[in-house]
């Protein structure tokens, strides 16, 4: 493997600030695709998209199956049916894409919990920051002009992505090294649609897919080609080319300017407005993720090469 280094090039910095810019203007898409599909169905048909037919012509990693079940199921099962529910209930899709980032918040907490890693100073810092912007945010939304219902499903979502995260580190310290999360990603969108299905028959019911082709648009098609293709595929293999030339905690910087895009897209796109009390608590979400993610940086000492970084996944 390629030795990483700190500093990005310039292309490469505007590379991703493109994904982060593809990432948040994701939200909107999935909107709109909800007007279509009902969310489980949705869930199901964005994975089984994902992962077909790329599948065949992708190398699956050498990792275990049990690992892509064990982040498939709170990555797929779990984060996307939450956030898509919520959604669907009536949460922003601005909001939404603030509230998920506190899954770096929930990842450290379980990392602390299940691979007994302690939170340093500033992470501590940055999680009580976060989780008052949570609170406002929760109190807002309590208030008045917002679902509480769909609040609490995004948040579950996130804490569903900490798990994932949580699932992925530990697959890497097996494996010796950050696994390819291009291929990874691919794959494990095969675990995600039949429980998926299943519990959109359950829930949804059988008229879901009739309802779905009755309901048709090239709006709904296009938007779930994005959230499968550009958003997964295109998004997460430049996100990936990224993490295997520089180390991971530069690149995931830059994922902290998914929520000012989506709160801009879903504003100009969708009208959604965000009052004060909300933009506040967006902010101290923001600004309490990126304290827990930055670190001080110390010089190596002469002759030692530093551990790869764990890949992070989205």
């Amino acid at each position: 493997m390629p030795h990483r280094v700190a500093r990005m090039r310039p292309r490469h910095v505007l590379l991703a600030t493109l994904i982060a810019a593809l990432w948040g203007f994701n939200f909107v898409p999935i909107k709109i695709a909800l007007e279509d599909f009902s969310p489980l169905l949705l869930v199901a048909l964005r994975f089984t998209a994902a992962a077909l037919p790329a599948v065949f012509f992708v190398r699956r990693p050498p990792v275990p199956l049990r690992w892509l079940v064990l982040v498939g199921v709170p990555l797929g099962v779990g984060q996307f049916a939450l956030l898509f529910i919520g959604v669907r209930m009536g949460m922003g899709a601005g909001l939404a894409s603030v509230i998920l980032q506190v899954q770096a918040i929930f990842t450290a907490l379980f990392a602390g919990l299940l691979l007994r890693e302690r939170p340093t100073p500033r992470q501590v810092a940055g999680m009580i920051v976060a989780f008052a912007g949570i609170a406002l945010l929760g109190a807002a939304q309590a208030g008045g002009g917002g679902t509480v219902p769909g609040f609490l499903l995004c948040l579950g979502a996130a804490a569903s992505w900490g798990l994932a995260n949580v699932a992925m580190r530990r697959m890497n310290a097996v494996a010796g090294g950050p696994v390819d999360a291009f291929g990874f990603m691919v794959w494990m969108s095969l675990v995600p649609p039949i429980p998926v299905f299943v519990l959109s028959l359950i829930f949804e019911g059988p008229g879901a897919v009739r309802d779905a082709v009755e309901r048709l648009s090239l709006a709904g098609v296009s938007s779930l080609a994005y959230i499968a293709y550009i958003s997964t595929l295109v998004g997460f293999g430049a996100w990936g080319w990224l993490m295997r030339r520089y180390e991971a905690s530069t690149v995931a910087m830059y994922s902290l300017l998914v929520p000012p895009f989506g709160l801009v897209s879903a504003a100009v796109l969708l009208g959604e407005r965000v009052d004060g009390t909300r933009l506040l608590g967006a902010v101290l979400i923001v600004s309490g993720v990126a304290a827990g993610a930055v670190r001080r940086r110390t010089r190596a000492p002469a002759g030692v090469v530093p551990l790869p970084e764990p890949a992070q996944t989205r």
